[in-house]
């Protein structure tokens, strides 16, 4: 399949743009398969997993399809949770941004309705929301979809997992039956197929599928650190391991070009390669690198394809990308001629769950590894140091600075070699400090840790007729916390036990604080030893798990 370059699509000249401010210059698999489709006016089943570019992969066109000049809504894009309708509604804003009268609303369970039949007002073209909140609103006829031109079902498979089957009926059957509808979900499940054969028209399937692929003997190491932080650790580390040739990857050309002009600020030898330079830029900076003249090359994936250098010692993930293949070529620019290889990968917060993926599609392991201290670096720029001088002693060939020693020794009293050598140490390295920044490197409270999962108690259970699929619901649609991260749900006869990640733990509890099912005042906490899950005090219940990651 050959991929596709944003440019060569023939879209409009303001979602071009957007996209270049994007720094998007290539287009993912899903999305290679799918835009062109979707321009066409096709329906569509696709199969792909979050962090594929699926959004943009009916975004884009969505935003291009949609008439500014028309104040109805014309696309509806369902989401499983609130977190994900913000975050669909904002990557879909940032590409119709150029264009002028397209208006994007999210809507949510969570915030005030009345606020939201207020933004509706506004007329906007496209509307992004939970089945939920979205039923409300037709209820009410506050929201009109007789105009309506596209639907689009994002992440389906959740949202069935979390109980939304009948939602999803009841929003469909009200819909103009001439419409174009796009059905995204991970995996292609009997029932999805069965909504599919009730909704869709002639649907065309695309499937982005995972390869399983091998790497290269090369040592592999993540670092958890903040997005603010990662230029701070990218200088440390490329000191602390005294990097001659590094290739560091970035996701977007805007990033490459930031990267670059900030190592240049400090001090550094880098040069930037990607899609936006002309080809005879390329050639002269791939020449540099090629010939050791620059220690540093920061590029796209699309950029880097044609690097070829033997020596490189190490490569830095500066962003995680979207797609294993892409992981797999980048660390694979290091370890050649049969030469040892080292990556690093900067990640926080959900690249976990991406970095997870990658190891088992690899079959590799990426061990953590703290941010290097100051102190780290001192000392290993003093071995570079120490190993260079006794290098030129061996060497021989310097007695032509003997008399600027002696002069030094003839203006001082009581002062000897040794003396003046440590001087000299001292002018290379006093200033270490000052070449970095206290960040959230030097204070290790501060740094992100995933401590893995959290077990909460909550007092209803399988007398109360309660589902995992109920509990999900509650928790996606008053949380910010997607259902996909939730882990097992043990159901026993008057108590339940969710594992959910220890970062939302405290938001969890909190937000369920006015959870109630059936009528019932529903009570969340974090369970305690006397609760723990083998207490056979309740008896053996049921249990359900929501998909883990």
């Amino acid at each position: 399949m050959d991929t596709l370059v944003f440019k060569d699509l023939d879209l409009s000249n303001e979602v071009q743009r957007a996209l270049d401010d994007m720094g998007f210059e290539e287009a993912t698999p899903i999305q290679t398969m799918a835009i062109p489709l979707i321009l066409n006016h096709r329906d569509i089943i696709g199969q792909a997993l979050t962090g594929t570019g699926k959004t943009c992969a009916f975004g884009i066109p969505a935003v291009d399809m949609a008439d500014p000049a028309n104040g109805a809504v014309q696309v509806l894009i369902l989401c499983p949770t609130r977190e994900l309708a913000i975050q669909v509604s904002e990557e879909i804003k940032e590409v119709g941004k150029y264009k002028k009268g397209i208006k994007v609303l999210p809507i949510y369970g969570g915030q005030s309705i009345d606020r939201q039949i207020l933004a509706l007002k506004n007329k906007p073209q496209i509307i992004v929301g939970t089945p939920g909140r979205v039923m409300d609103h037709m209820r009410r006829h506050t929201l009109k979809l007789n105009a309506l031109k596209i639907l689009v079902l994002d992440e389906a498979d959740e949202m069935l997992n979390m109980g939304f089957r009948e939602d999803i009926d009841i929003i469909l059957q009200d819909l103009p039956s001439e419409r174009q509808t796009l059905l995204f979900s991970a995996t292609l499940s009997a029932e999805i197929k069965e909504i599919a054969k009730l909704y869709l028209n002639d649907p065309k399937q695309v499937l982005a599928v995972h390869k399983e692929m091998t790497i290269p003997s090369i040592e592999q190491f993540y670092l958890e650190v903040r997005e603010s932080s990662k230029l701070e650790l990218l200088c440390r580390m490329i000191d602390a391991k005294n990097i001659r040739l590094g290739l560091v990857f970035c996701n977007t050309k805007k990033k490459v070009d930031e990267v670059t002009s900030a190592l240049q600020t400090r001090g550094y030898s880098a040069e930037a390669l990607h899609g936006d330079m002309k080809q005879s830029e390329r050639d002269r900076v791939m020449t540099k690198f090629r010939k050791g003249t620059i220690d540093i090359l920061v590029a796209t994936d699309v950029a880097a394809r044609g690097i070829d250098v033997d020596d490189i010692e190490a490569v830095f993930n500066y962003d995680i990308p979207s797609d294993e293949e892409y992981y797999v070529h980048r660390i694979g620019r290091t370890a050649r001629a049969g030469k040892k290889g080292v990556s690093y990968s900067f990640i926080f917060g959900r690249d976990i769950y991406k970095l997870k993926d990658i190891q088992r599609y690899t079959k590799s392991v990426i061990l953590p590894m703290q941010p290097p201290s100051i102190s780290d670096i001192e000392e290993a720029r003093v071995e570079a140091s120490v190993k260079k001088v006794v290098d030129l002693l061996n060497v021989g060939n310097y007695s032509q600075y003997d008399k600027i020693i002696e002069k030094i020794l003839m203006e001082t009293e009581d002062t000897s070699s040794l003396d003046v050598a440590c001087v000299l140490f001292k002018l290379a390295f006093g200033e270490l400090e000052r070449n970095y920044e206290l960040s959230d490197l030097d204070d290790p409270s501060t740094q992100y840790k995933k401590e893995g999962m959290v077990r909460l108690f909550m007092n209803v259970g399988a007398m109360d007729n309660i589902k995992p699929k109920n509990i999900m619901q509650g928790i996606a649609s008053k949380s910010s916390l997607s259902g996909k991260l939730i882990g097992s749900i043990d159901i026993r006869k008057q108590f339940t036990f969710i594992e959910v990640p220890a970062e939302h733990a405290e938001e969890v509890i909190r937000a369920m604080q006015d959870f109630t099912y059936r009528g019932r005042k529903v009570s969340m906490e974090k369970a305690s030893k006397r609760q723990r899950p083998h207490s056979s005090k309740g008896g053996k219940g049921t249990s359900g798990s929501a998909r883990r990651r």
